[in-house]
């Protein structure tokens, strides 16, 4: 198998662990992990409920981490994993931090960022899609079965 193959599986599977976290708390099981030089540098899950704050995403806290650790505004060298396909507000932010590559789980048909023209991402940013789709899209259905089941 392709080692990259077998480097976003690991990685993705990261950002599932902080999905599972989201999962547990009552929020939306999304969550992220940022990557530089094949070290998990930053993560993150949803915690809009926690927080009370509509931009705690798990893209938007997993940049914050990434930013602060590295004391600039710019991971040109970051990987961003995450769960679900960014949302437009992410999508923008992870284009002003000039985030290298992200690689996301399930695809988001009512509110990701691929739905919009033109892209909302920088310009050089590789996009990967369906990276444990199957895991992470059920994870997402079973939350909302569960709290539409009270």
């Amino acid at each position: 198998m392709d080692m990259q193959v077998v480097d976003h599986q690991m990685f993705m599977g990261e950002a599932f662990k902080e999905a599972l976290k989201a999962y547990d708390k009552g929020e939306i099981p999304v969550g992220a992990v940022v990557v530089i030089g094949g070290k998990v540098v930053a993560r993150a899950h949803n915690q809009t409920e926690t927080l009370n704050d509509p931009t705690a995403h798990a893209e938007m806290l997993a940049i914050t981490s990434a930013t602060n650790t590295f004391g600039g505004k710019y991971i040109d060298k970051a990987t961003l994993y995450v769960t679900l396909e960014p949302c437009p507000m992410c999508a923008a932010a992870l284009n002003w931090a000039q985030v290298k590559c992200i690689v996301f789980g399930a695809s988001d048909s009512k509110r990701g960022f691929s739905l919009y023209t033109p892209s909302l991402l920088h310009p050089r940013c590789e996009v990967i899609a369906g990276v444990m789709e199957g895991e992470s899209s059920e994870l997402v259905r079973q939350f909302f079965k569960s709290i539409r089941g009270k």
